[in-house]
């Protein structure tokens, strides 16, 4: 049964109609995604390598779990289904610490259409990448980089096979989040 995002105004709040996620994407609806880094108290970021099968840039490294909101679902329950679905790991709304809200309007070469508002989290966690359970239609691989090696794939962004382009200014603050929290 295919999923159901509610499309949002200009401001990410709902409007009250809700279409399926192939719509969303086919008609560049603006909707809700929920993203969340994970991070150690060392300062290692868990990134998501995307699955080879996905539409939209596969097998690029990026966010530790990102997903719709479903219709319906707060961007914090959205966060932890993610988490459970994408990597096997079970949180708790308490362990979300929210970054902001970001733009993101993409449109890839595949006619897919991203008009996305991102409510990114970070989290911190203990977990060996052995603890996570990947979801293989979504999960190709994961790994964690640590902050200069974070760094070094954002300069070397678009280049790399890690990140969108676009999106660099994202990165750097999901980045200033993690090192005000360890720090």
């Amino acid at each position: 049964m295919e999923e159901y995002i509610d499309i949002v105004d200009n401001n990410g709040n709902p409007t009250g109609v809700s279409v399926p996620k192939s719509e969303i994407h086919t008609k560049g609806h603006l909707h809700n995604t929920a993203h969340i880094w994970f991070f150690t108290s060392e300062g290692n970021i868990l990134l998501q390598q995307r699955a080879a099968t996905k539409t939209i840039c596969p097998l690029l490294w990026d966010v530790s779990v990102a997903g719709h909101i479903d219709a319906g679902e707060t961007p914090k329950q959205a966060a932890v289904r993610e988490a459970k679905e994408e990597i096997g790991v079970t949180i708790s709304e308490d362990e979300l610490i929210k970054v902001g809200v970001f733009e993101c309007f993409n449109t890839h070469p595949n006619g897919i259409t991203d008009n996305e508002f991102h409510h990114t989290y970070i989290v911190e966690t203990t977990l060996w990448i052995e603890d996570f359970i990947k979801q293989d239609e979504e999960v190709e691989d994961l790994k964690y980089v640590s902050m200069f090696e974070f760094h070094e794939i954002l300069d070397n962004i678009g280049v790399n096979n890690h990140f969108v382009p676009s999106n660099k200014d994202y990165y750097k603050r999901v980045i200033e989040a993690v090192l005000n929290k360890i720090t």
